[in-house]
């Protein structure tokens, strides 16, 4: 069933799809974002304290979520990538031979880790247009990787799952660390945050997006 399902988002006929696809899939396309978020938190916080605070939270539930699945979960389960099992990999569409069999399938990297910060800066912040953005983001991500014939469905669920939990216990951490506060503004959201500070991370993300596609036509 988990192949089947892999199926119906595995790959396409268009090289310029495969080319978005091969960059938005890629860490050190989304590093402006990254830059952004960070860029946010230390724009929105007073101290020194707040902004470290924030920032190690998030940076612990991606150590976590990373180290976890790549030391711990990934060899005890030792599932193959759909494109490097040798049973079906000839029945996979993969993209310019991209078929990593060097790193086991379960769970996804890709989704525990972009879920995990998208939740843990969607609570810390608290604004429901950059919630829905990093959300997407996240889902964006794990679509790619089933695309790309690099994991099954339930490996990016787990993923999810896993990452999910991860940042909600950072999150309890961050508010036990810092101080609550609570601003009713039209340019602040309740945590605190400038409305304008995350229209510059939703420029940010066009703008990485709009270079996925236009690399792709480029190139295809």
């Amino acid at each position: 069933m988990d192949l089947e399902v892999l199926r119906l988002f595995n790959g396409s006929e268009s090289l310029f799809l495969d080319g978005i696809m091969k960059t938005l899939t890629s860490g050190f396309t989304w590093i402006p974002l990254y830059i952004a978020l960070i860029g946010l938190v230390i724009k929105s916080n007073d101290t020194m304290r707040q902004i470290m605070i924030v920032i190690g939270c998030a940076a612990l539930c991606v150590i976590i979520t990373a180290t976890v699945n790549e030391l711990i979960i990934k060899p005890a389960i030792g599932r193959l990538r759909p494109g490097s099992d040798p049973l079906i990999k000839y029945t996979i569409d993969v993209v310019d031979g991209l078929r990593d069999s060097k790193h086991y399938s379960f769970f996804s990297s890709h989704a525990c880790n972009t879920f995990g910060i998208a939740l843990f800066i969607s609570l810390v912040v608290r604004s429901k247009l950059l919630t829905t953005t990093m959300i997407l983001w996240s889902l964006l991500n794990c679509y790619t990787r089933m695309y790309l014939g690099l994991h099954y469905p339930v490996d990016i669920l787990c993923g999810i799952c896993f990452g999910a939990t991860i940042a909600v216990c950072s999150y309890l951490l961050y508010c036990k660390l810092s101080p609550k506060t609570h601003f009713i503004s039209s340019k602040y959201t309740k945590t605190g945050y400038s409305y304008k500070n995350i229209d510059i991370v939703m420029l940010v993300m066009m703008l990485t997006i709009m270079y996925a596609v236009l690399k792709a036509l480029i190139i295809h």
